[in-house]
């Protein structure tokens, strides 16, 4: 599935900040309407919106539902008439590019004691397999950041992904190929029957070509800032991240490995209701 170039809108007016995560993200209108975004001067930085870009474009390719995403850029001006001075010292430290997901009108958080006629266990088990190759730990059943909008679930919220960038002199291929242990307390593990039949043809939608366009297409703006300059510039980033997803893609995968055994283990402690199978 091809995702084509993220586009890029400018920030016209603030409408209302969204303050479930500690992030403060906001809706925003711009000139190609309204957008949730999350903001480069919150606390998570840059890096969180760079993992916010990676997973969401990840996700595209294995045909799971994710709002647009888009690159919004804040005008110097923009923001100045808030009254809030927390929103006001937010917007001033995200003045140039952020990233922004289409806004889904009317859409309710999900709830997974009532899911089974929106979740299918062939999305259960992409968006399993999604999380755990890009270490998610922000899929629970406490905060699944899922969204149910026109009978669909959505995937939103993925700036807390790629820790691994936290750290890269940690960084080792070893390290990169290890199971992820967070994906036991993933919302949707006990409805991943498929796990097992969609590793290869996942592992086929995103790595290679697909991986190299969505880290080729990093925006330089994205990938400078304190943040990255101590460990080289944009395209030393472009290659870390290329070759970290890279070397977990590589067969035998045990992140997929892991998180079917911890499911077998959780049906066993703890029956779940099944996915409808369409």
């Amino acid at each position: 599935m091809a995702t084509g170039p993220t586009p890029r809108v400018t920030a016209m007016r603030y409408v209302q900040p969204l303050r479930e995560g500690g992030s403060l993200p906001a809706v925003v209108d711009t000139e190609d309407g309204l957008y949730v975004v999350k903001f480069r001067g919150a606390g998570q930085g840059p890096k969180a919106l760079v993992a916010e870009l990676i997973v969401g474009l990840l996700a595209a390719r294995l045909e799971l539902p994710v709002p647009q995403l888009a690159l919004v850029d804040l005008p110097a001006p923009f923001g100045r008439s808030e009254p809030d001075p927390e929103i006001q010292d937010l917007l001033r430290a995200s003045h140039g590019m952020n990233v922004g997901l289409r806004y889904l009108d009317g859409a309710f958080n999900f709830d997974p004691t009532a899911a089974g006629d929106v979740v299918t266990r062939g999305f259960a088990a992409r968006v399993v397999w999604l999380d755990a190759l890009v270490t998610n730990p922000d899929r629970t059943h406490r905060n699944p950041n899922l969204l149910v909008w026109d009978r669909r679930p959505w995937l939103i919220d993925h700036g807390a992904a790629l820790y691994v960038h936290h750290h890269w002199a940690n960084a080792t291929p070893e390290k990169a190929r290890s199971p992820f242990p967070l994906v036991t307390n993933h919302v949707l593990l006990g409805w991943s029957d498929g796990l097992e039949e969609v590793d290869e043809a996942a592992a086929a939608a995103v790595g290679g070509g697909p991986l190299e366009e969505i880290v080729s297409g990093l925006p330089d703006e994205l990938l400078t800032g304190p943040q990255f300059e101590a460990e080289g510039g944009p395209d030393v980033h472009r290659r870390r991240y290329y070759d970290h997803l890279t070397e977990r893609l590589r067969a035998p995968r045990a992140f997929v490995t892991a998180a079917v055994e911890a499911r077998e283990r959780l049906r066993r402690t703890a029956p779940q209701r099944r996915a409808a199978r369409r």
